[in-house]
C-alpha cells in the first residue's frame, strides 16, 4: 500500500505540557513512520493573536527543537515554517477572490470569536483560507486535527471543489483524521490540563519542578484512591498494574504521589537531556527547518505554477 501525504501544523505558542504530548503530540510524531509527512510550523496564523516579534521568534525556535525533541525526523518528515513558503499567501489570496464572505461567516470558529467578544481582524476571519492553502498545496490525503477543527478541513475541500469547478481539476480533496485524545488528561486541580488555567505539568520540566507540579495535585476523591493521581499515573504505566498499587497503598497519598513523581522522572528524563542537546545547537536545529523550507517551497512552487496557468496570469 503506498504511502499516504500527510501535514500537520503547529502554532508556535510557548511550552507544552504533557497533556499535549498525550493528548496529541504522541500521535502526530508517529504519522511519520507510515505516511509522507509535512510538518509545518504556522507562524503566520499565529499573528492573528501573538503581536511581538522577540517571543515569535523564541517560540518558533522552543517548538521546533521540542518537536525534534520528541523524535521528529527529518528523514522522514519535511519539518518547515509557513513564512518560508510564500506561495501559502499567495494562493489563499486566490481563494480570497472566490469565496463569499457569508459563506466564512457560517465559520464555528469566527461565530465564537464574535460572540465572545473576541478583537476580530481580517486575519482571523480569513484563517480558513489560509489553512485551505496550507492543505491544498501539498496534494494532501490526511490532516489529523482535533474534532474542533474539522471544519476547517470542510472548509479546505470546499474549497479545493470550487476550484477545481470554475478552473479545471487542480486540487485534492482532503480527509481529516480525527485525532483522539487518549482521555482529557486532568490538571493539577483536577480540571482540564491547560496553560490557561495554570495546572500543567510541563513536558520537559526539571526534578524539582515536576516534583512541585506532582505533590499539588488535588486529592479529594472517594475510597482512599487519588483519582486525579491516577488518571496522570495511568499515562505512564499499564492500568491493570497500577489499580493494584493503588488499592495496596489506598489512602497513603504521599507515597501514591512520590511514586507518580518517580514515574513522571522517568519518562520525562530522556526528553529533556535531548532537548537540552538541541539547545546547544540552535543553528543546527534551524538549519534542519530552512532545508525542509526549500523541500516544501519546491512542491509548493510546482503546484502554484500549475494554479497560474489555470486562472490566466501565466502569460509567458
Amino acid at each position: 500500500m503506498s504511502k499516504k501525504v500527510l501535514l500537520s501544523g503547529i502554532q508556535p505558542s510557548g511550552k507544552p505540557h504533557i497533556g499535549n504530548y498525550f493528548g496529541m503530540m504522541k500521535q502526530l510524531i508517529s504519522q511519520q513512520n507510515d505516511n509522507d509527512v509535512y510538518f509545518m510550523i504556522v507562524d503566520y496564523h499565529a499573528m492573528t493573536s501573538l503581536k511581538n516579534s522577540k517571543i515569535m521568534k523564541e517560540n518558533i525556535i522552543a517548538v521546533l527543537i521540542d518537536y525534534l525533541a520528541l523524535g521528529l525526523d527529518p528523514k522522514k518528515s519535511i519539518v518547515f515554517k509557513q513564512s518560508d513558503v510564500s506561495e501559502h499567501t499567495e494562493l489563499a489570496w486566490i481563494f480570497d477572490t472566490i469565496t463569499p464572505m457569508a459563506y466564512l461567516e457560517r465559520s464555528v470558529a469566527y461565530k465564537d470569536a464574535r460572540d465572545n467578544g473576541k478583537d476580530m481582524n481580517v486575519g482571523l476571519f480569513n484563517y480558513p483560507l489560509l489553512m485551505a492553502a496550507d492543505i491544498l498545496l501539498y496534494d494532501v490525503d490526511i490532516v489529523p486535527v482535533g474534532q474542533d477543527q474539522k471544519q476547517h478541513i470542510e472548509i479546505a475541500r470546499d474549497t479545493a471543489e470550487k476550484f477545481n469547478n470554475t478552473f479545471g481539476q487542480t486540487f485534492k480533496l482532503p480527509k481529516e483524521m480525527i485525532m483522539e485524545e487518549v482521555a482529557v488528561v486532568p490538571g493539577t486541580d483536577g480540571r482540564k490540563m491547560s496553560k490557561s488555567y495554570g495546572n500543567t505539568i510541563p513536558l520537559f520540566a526539571e526534578y524539582e519542578e515536576i516534583k512541585s507540579s506532582v505533590m499539588s495535585i488535588v486529592t479529594d476523591s472517594s475510597g482512599g484512591i487519588p483519582e486525579n493521581v491516577f488518571a496522570i499515573h495511568k499515562l505512564l504505566r499499564p492500568e491493570e498494574e497500577l489499580k493494584k498499587i493503588y488499592e495496596e497503598k489506598a489512602g497513603k497519598y504521599k507515597e501514591l504521589k512520590e511514586l507518580l513523581i518517580e514515574d513522571l522522572e522517568k519518562f520525562i528524563a530522556p526528553l529533556r537531556e535531548k532537548r537540552k542537546e538541541y539547545e546547544k545547537d540552535i543553528d543546527g536545529a534551524l538549519a534542519i527547518l530552512n532545508a525542509g523550507g526549500e523541500r516544501a517551497k519546491a512542491v509548493a512552487s510546482a503546484k502554484m505554477k500549475e494554479v497560474r496557468e489555470k486562472i490566466g496570469v501565466d502569460v509567458y
